[in-house]
């Protein structure tokens, strides 16, 4: 069989897998650098083939109240925004992650804080993996390096959050959300059926059907015994996806002196700067992470026996590199080196840096 090879952005690819999904509905509001998501989900039309519907809301806030909605319905629903715009809908993933709904979020994440710059950033590291709404919750986070996985992840991120009935997000930066690769699209599944949705997610309401029970989806619980126990169901959860969900590639880590630790478009100019040092005759690895939530932190702390030192790469000030140091716990040196404002580091920058912290 023929693949299905594209050239588009990294935004284009995210619409197109959500339409091959068989996602049920995408509920968004316009920033840059993401728009192109939901320009391209209006451009496709799906309404009028899968049936997907496309709605731009009047705000975030309406956007992730309709992913809400939609969730509880047992459908597969999504939202994507920026940065400010995922500030915004913080509230209602609080509140979705609190009633143990499946749905995907999207962040192409740009400068801050405040409205910024529509440059790329990856400052959002700690709002979506340390809970930027209240209360104790986790995300499912996976972060692309690639337009193919943008793509992939869709898929991916969809079928965590119905694995686990909770909500998962693509942390792209906004370098992967507008460059343009060649994409293998995904093969097309069909949406749930109504039978199916009844079958797989008892929980969903689902209206008064036949032989159907009422369901009653909230996050609220006056009482705070019940509320404990919630709590620690959902504890016991996020422990099960640490165990089985932890996803990170390894480049050349086998016989490394140093780590570079970086995840996104950032690991792609750390494999620039490794070809680079390895002319050079220094001997570093590249690890990605994955997934930033659950976060490679048993793999990490297994190099912090091997390595002389690591060195967190971020489009930020400094976030992962808190992890990384948790990991680690003090047996080996952790440095971080970034560019803030939405300006990107060259690998010659990530070279220097390597060679001042930690040679």
């Amino acid at each position: 069989m023929t693949e299905d090879v594209k050239l588009m952005k990294g935004n284009e690819a995210i619409a197109h897998a959500a339409i091959r999904y068989g996602a049920d509905g995408y509920f968004g509001y316009p920033i840059t650098p993401q728009s192109e998501i939901m320009e391209t989900l209006m451009e496709l039309k799906p309404w009028e083939t899968t049936g997907m519907v496309v709605l731009q809301a009047e705000s975030e806030v309406a956007a992730i109240n309709m992913v809400y909605g939609g969730a509880g319905c047992g459908k597969a629903v999504m939202t994507s925004s920026s940065s400010p715009g995922v500030s915004l809908k913080q509230e209602g993933i609080s509140y979705i992650a609190g009633a143990e709904l499946p749905c995907l979020i999207v962040n192409v994440m740009r400068g801050g804080p405040g409205l910024g710059t529509i440059q790329p950033s990856q400052a959002d590291y700690f709002q979506t993996v340390k809970g930027g709404g209240h209360g104790d919750y986790r995300l499912i986070t996976l972060a692309p390096a690639s337009v193919q996985e943008m793509a992939d992840f869709v898929a991916l991120g969809f079928d965590l959050a119905f694995k686990y009935n909770n909500p998962a997000i693509i942390l792209a930066d906004g370098i992967i959300g507008q460059m343009m690769e060649k994409v293998v699209l995904p093969p097309f599944r069909p949406r749930r059926t109504e039978e199916e949705i009844r079958k797989q997610m008892p929980w969903a309401t689902q209206g008064k059907l036949a032989g159907h029970k009422r369901n009653v989806i909230t996050s609220l619980e006056l009482d705070p015994a019940i509320m404990e126990e919630n709590n620690i169901r959902f504890q016991a959860k996020y422990r099960k996806i640490e165990e089985a969900e932890v996803r990170y590639e390894e480049i050349g880590c086998e016989n490394a002196d140093y780590l570079m630790i970086a995840f996104g478009s950032m690991a792609r100019i750390c494999l620039k700067t490794q070809e680079m040092a390895l002319a050079e005759g220094i001997k570093v690895g590249v690890l990605r992470p994955i997934t930033l939530w659950p976060f490679p932190s048993k793999i990490i702390a297994e190099y912090a026996n091997k390595v002389k030192g690591m060195i967190s790469v971020e489009l930020n000030a400094g976030q992962m590199v808190e992890d990384i140091r948790l990991a680690v716990n003090g047996k080996v040196k952790v440095e971080h080196f970034g560019r803030l404002g939405g300006i990107v580091p060259t690998p010659d920058e990530v070279l220097n840096a390597l060679k001042q912290k930690l040679m």
